[in-house]
């Protein structure tokens, strides 16, 4: 079937504005004003994106699969103890999803890029929340369950999935209307800076991880005696932590490419690499949550803070809402210019070569 399909082409860094290019990565790369049939199309042929959306679109079913099973197999709707779980499930499904959403519609326009990658932040920082109300649910040591931590910890949380978000958009163009508006597309200092974006992206999503993690590290690392919940699970969540930080490694080196540029355009490059080892820490986390809850269900029912819908489903809701918001700021002179750009755009297709940073 697909044979009688034309595919679309692929192109070489130099045929592309540069706002699509990636860091050591030479060719395979799609056209900058493709349509939606060219992008879905696209998941067909083998480009420097193929990849980088299979590797997330398929663990997307993975993780559903898990909360269907979790929703069917316990009491949800009375046991108010599997909510957190639930909560964190959401967000396994929807980040990797919304990220292979991005890299399937982002050479739609410049714009699209931007906007679709908005997105991904948004889905990043519901996952960062997820693992927070997790992790005070189940995870927290014994010694700090009802402490004033404990009891800021989820509000915290909270709070940072909106500095997260929007960190993250404004690594991309800056601040709406100040630094970009309808007639300018163009990032700010990054331009002459192109790490700084890149620099700002990182520190979007290390600050709530580390955040998120401090129960956790302090758990296994720090704590000592009575009360530092030292169970059979701690080797998952060692685990899960050192694929965390080699996926950090990855994202921010961009090895293996940038010792050979050009050959690993297609298999192998850090941002497939980088989904990889972020699915699968996301299985370790997963696994060591489940097994901390059934663990510890008991004695956290008994001591640890009630949970309820405000402190589950309530915070997750409202940090959806908060960064739909930020998204709609940082997208709003973006769509409000998508009819005046056309011409632009046009005048880009042209001239392939255009001014832009690159990196998302």
């Amino acid at each position: 079937m697909l044979s009688l399909i034309k595919l679309p082409r692929v192109f070489t860094i130099n045929q592309v504005p540069k706002v699509f290019h990636e860091d050591s990565i030479i060719s395979g790369y799609r056209h900058p004003r493709s349509s939606a049939t060219d992008c879905i199309l696209s998941l067909f042929q083998l480009t420097n994106e193929t990849l980088n959306i299979w590797t997330h679109f398929l663990p997307t079913w993975y993780f559903l699969w898990k909360l269907l099973t979790v929703v069917l197999m316990r009491d949800v709707w009375r046991d108010s103890f599997t909510w957190p779980l639930l909560v964190f499930l959401m967000s396994c499904c929807v980040y990797p999803l919304a990220s292979s959403c991005a890299h399937t519609f982002s050479t739609m326009s410049t714009r699209a890029r931007h906007i679709c990658f908005f997105f991904d932040y948004g889905a990043l920082s519901l996952y960062s929340l997820g693992s927070a109300i997790t992790y005070s649910a189940y995870v927290i040591p014994d010694k700090w369950v009802n402490s004033s931590f404990h009891q800021c910890y989820i509000p915290i949380a909270v709070v940072n999935t909106v500095i997260c978000t929007t960190l993250a958009c404004y690594s991309r163009l800056g601040l709406p209307y100040i630094q970009y508006n309808h007639d300018i597309i163009k990032r700010f200092s990054e331009c002459k800076s192109p790490k700084f974006g890149k620099f700002l992206r990182i520190l979007a999503f290390a600050v709530p991880y580390l955040f998120d993690n401090i129960p956790l590290f302090y758990r296994l690392f720090l704590c000592v005696g009575e009360g530092c919940t030292d169970n059979d699970t701690n080797a998952l969540h060692h685990t899960h932590i050192a694929v965390a930080f080699l996926t950090a490694f990855l994202f921010a080196t961009h090895l293996p490419e940038r010792l050979a540029p050009g050959s690993f355009d297609y298999i192998g490059h850090s941002h497939q690499l980088f989904h990889v080892c972020g699915i699968i820490g996301t299985h370790f986390q997963m696994e060591a949550i489940e097994q901390d809850m059934v663990t510890r269900r008991q004695w956290l029912l008994t001591y640890s803070l009630p949970i309820t819908v405000t402190n589950t489903l309530g915070a997750a809701l409202l940090s959806v809402t908060l960064s739909l918001g930020i998204i709609f700021l940082f997208s709003l002179p973006l769509l409000w210019s998508a009819t005046r750009g056309e011409h632009t755009e046009k005048k880009t297709q042209s001239h392939p070569i255009a001014k832009g940073c690159q990196y998302h």
